[in-house]
């Protein structure tokens, strides 16, 4: 992807923490609309919009070819899958499907899609056998666990059996009980074919809720964190002002810097299926709150607002992953 660790912009407020516990959640990687390759229709260009309320991207297309092109257009949920017990995993909306909240426009029309969704345990599609019982498919949903508890006895050990379910126990207010919790992976996707007219531009735009990770109190710039802050230079571009700001944070605290972790993994290899490279690329992150520090992997970023950094590029193949880091202060 962008291989120059030229990014690591920071405004910091500097404030005493709050008494908080040290709670994560995991990001799920998401990305944008995948297509079959086509030599006819290039990808002119990609304007791309992230913060941790709205993911938005517009794509400007054109059909050099005589002939109109017709391809499959699709956009790949991130997998959903629940492995253990105390997992939390960010996921932004409670819609069983349409767990991000999608919507897509071509030219400026909204666009009806179609809905594949795929259940898989053990390296097996159990999605006939769910549907055979009435198993809510999404297995983060706590109306999907409710679903499982119900199920007889018989069909609750075939679910174990194939790694659908596992048995765990816990109090839900009615003393210690055992319960059914789902343990597969859901995939979900949307699409549509679209056709791309012969000598002419589309335009295509898409938008949802990204999942965004995190945790109660980062440990970067604390005592004890060098691992982890290693990591974070090779994954997030962090710099030595952003550690030296923690830093001084954490000395006025309590040896952990009074800053929150939100993390966004953003797949833009997705764009590589065209004919040649993106001609015109932009990225912009926004931050949402001047006092945070934000940090990711970009070449030629400048500031454009006050919580807003864009990134340009030309003639750009992408080839991995953005990941951004925001760092947002405890208390004002």
């Amino acid at each position: 992807m962008m291989k120059k660790p030229a990014l690591a912009l920071l405004i910091a407020s500097l404030a005493t923490p709050d008494a908080l516990a040290n709670d994560s959640t995991a990001e799920l990687s998401t990305g944008g609309l995948v297509f079959v390759r086509n030599d006819d229709v290039e990808m002119r260009a990609e304007d791309l919009f992230i913060s941790t309320s709205e993911i938005r991207v517009r794509y400007r297309f054109f059909n050099k070819s005589d002939k109109d092109v017709t391809v499959h257009v699709a956009f790949p949920m991130p997998e959903v899958k629940v492995e253990h017990q105390d997992q939390n995993i960010s996921i932004p909306t409670e819609d069983p499907v349409n767990i991000l909240g999608f919507t897509t426009v071509v030219n400026g029309l909204p666009v009806n899609t179609q809905v594949e969704q795929k259940v898989m345990a053990g390296g097996v599609n159990r999605t006939g056998l769910l549907r055979e019982y009435r198993i809510p498919l999404a297995p983060h949903l706590r109306s999907t666990n409710s679903a499982l508890d119900r199920l007889p006895r018989a069909i609750r050990d075939e679910l174990v059996k194939f790694g659908l379910a596992e048995i765990e126990e816990y109090d839900a207010g009615k003393g210690m009980q055992k319960h059914l919790s789902a343990r597969w992976a859901l995939s979900t996707t949307f699409y549509w074919q679209q056709t791309f007219p012969a000598r002419q531009e589309t335009v295509i735009e898409h938008r949802y809720k990204p999942s965004v990770g995190g945790t109660v109190r980062t440990v970067l710039g604390s005592s004890l964190a060098r691992d982890e802050q290693a990591n974070a230079r090779r994954k997030y571009c962090v710099d030595n002002d952003i550690i030296r700001t923690l830093e001084r944070a954490r000395r006025k605290s309590d040896d952990v810097p009074p800053y929150a972790e939100e993390r966004i993994s953003y797949i833009l290899k997705t764009g590589a299926n065209w004919s040649g490279p993106i001609r015109d690329f932009r990225l912009v992150v926004d931050k949402r709150d001047p006092k945070a520090l934000v940090s990711f992997c970009g070449e030629g970023v400048r500031k454009i607002a006050a919580t807003q950094f864009e990134m340009r590029r030309k003639d750009f193949t992408p080839d991995g992953n953005l990941e951004v880091l925001i760092l947002k202060p405890t208390r004002n």
